[in-house]
């Protein structure tokens, strides 16, 4: 167990990993049984424990039981669950007004995170941005944009990719079941090129970033025509396709072709942005600047909120009227981005997440020493992954990954798997969490793998 410490940016909550009961507990379960009673079955739940308090790096439950979080909320509560400045901006502004829609009569705080995104997105260039309530409303706004701005309708999108539910961003994203199975006809003219997947890459990692990108441009000017393309979309980071890291050159690459023949260039930073990967955005990391940025998750420190945010011309380019939405840029939402905000640069929390890369990768990398299992480590700062293989082959082993996952859980410690073949196990701890249980939960992930493929062999 480790020692109760205070989270930076944090409520005062005991940091510590406690198990009372079973995982989940008897009243988790009572409220299980309700929850199936009225929720509908699409609506899937990972881990039946209902939270009742969350802080720092721990989630508590309604037994008592508290749990180590390696899962943020999918990379949402990166400043950690109520963090001061989110509670003190968004409590302030549920007393002054809750909605007047900023369509209607607007409000300073959506114009401040205008402001924010403008100074804290890649590029020193004019640029604008327009607030919407989730990840695939802004990717979907993205592409009207860009439609707006090129008269162009095609929009290209990559393997293994993930963009949202709604019907364009169903379309967009590549994984088939549960995303998409069952809810076509799905929106026109999108069309997918291949990923640089390293791990998967025919002729070997080495030859990835040079084939991949050759291969995507090739089938774009021989498919499509890069005249009708209106815009390319692409995580800078792959997330729930599994955390693929693009090889060095390719993102560069097709930025360059999109320049070069007048396609908006988006870059989905919904799960890699705001500090999460080390840089305040993943595509930094190679200085792309891309024409269009959409952002979610980390934004508001839990509240919902999105924007695109991008070339001042490019997002003039919609009409008025053209772009918005009853709840989109709320004002309790964009007072909590403002607190967020304040405590990633007052901690720096892009640092944090570097030191939380150097903390996970090297035991990660030793875990992989000893199960051949494990045929890849990757992921850049606080948003690392391995993925899982049938020893000697790439033949996927989801239900590897599933049972490492049930024993953390089971453990009291949260994790989550991903990836188009479901055998990913994907790591994404709160910025704010403390040293000694990141190498607690480290140490229940071991433990994880040690007896699940132990077991597994024998």
């Amino acid at each position: 167990m480790t020692t109760p410490a205070r989270p930076v940016g944090g409520p005062a909550q005991p940091q510590l990993r406690r198990l009372v009961t079973e995982i989940p507990g008897p009243k988790s379960q009572e409220l299980l049984a309700r929850r199936n009673e009225s929720v509908a079955v699409g609506v899937s739940t990972m881990l039946p424990v209902f939270v009742t308090r969350a802080g720092g790096g721990v989630l508590e439950d309604v037994d008592g039981n508290s749990l180590i979080d390696f899962g943020s909320g999918i990379a949402v509560t990166s400043v950690g669950n109520s963090a001061e400045a989110v509670v003190a901006r968004a409590t302030g502004q549920l007393q002054r007004f809750t909605h007047t829609c900023f369509m209607v009569t607007p409000y300073e705080d959506y114009v401040a995170v205008c402001e924010a995104l403008a100074e804290l997105t890649p590029g020193d260039h004019p640029k604008k941005s327009a607030l919407f309530n989730s990840g695939a409303e802004a990717v979907e706004n993205a592409v009207k944009i860009a439609r707006a701005y090129t008269k162009r309708q095609a929009v290209v999108v990559f393997d293994h990719g993930y963009h949202g539910r709604t019907n364009l961003t169903m379309a967009l994203t590549a994984k088939n079941m549960p995303y998409k199975n069952g809810f076509g006809p799905f929106a026109p003219e999108v069309y997918r090129v291949p990923m640089a997947y390293p791990l998967r890459w025919p002729t070997g990692p080495e030859h990835c970033a040079e084939e991949a990108a050759a291969q995507a441009i090739s089938q774009i000017d021989k498919q499509i025509g890069a005249q009708n393309v209106a815009a390319v979309v692409i995580e800078s980071i792959q997330g729930e396709g599994g955390f693929i890291v693009p090889p060095a050159g390719f993102l560069p690459r097709i930025a360059e072709y999109c320049r070069a023949n007048g396609i908006v260039f988006v870059a989905d930073e919904i799960q890699t942005g705001f500090c999460r990967t080390g840089d305040w955005f993943a595509c930094e990391h190679e200085g792309v600047l891309p024409d269009l940025i959409t952002t979610a998750k980390g934004l508001a420190g839990g509240l919902p909120l999105a924007a695109v945010t991008g070339r001042a011309q490019i997002m003039d380019a919609a009409h008025p009227g053209g772009l918005g939405g009853t709840y989109g840029g709320n004002p309790v939402a964009c007072a909590a981005a403002l607190g967020a905000i304040d405590t990633m640069r007052s901690e720096d929390l892009a640092g944090r997440a570097r030191k939380i890369g150097e903390t996970m990768m090297p035991r990660l990398r030793a875990l992989a020493q000893r199960h051949p299992e494990i045929a890849e480590v990757r992921g850049r700062g606080a948003m690392l992954a391995v993925e899982l293989v049938e020893p000697g082959t790439l033949d996927p082993a989801p239900q590897l990954a599933a049972k490492a996952a049930a024993f953390c859980h089971a453990a009291a410690v949260v994790v989550l798997t991903c990836g188009t073949y479901g055998n990913v196990l994907r790591f994404l701890p709160p910025l704010v969490i403390g040293d000694d249980l990141l190498d607690e939960g480290l140490d229940v992930i071991d433990q994880a793998f040690d007896a699940v493929l132990t077991n597994t062999k024998s």
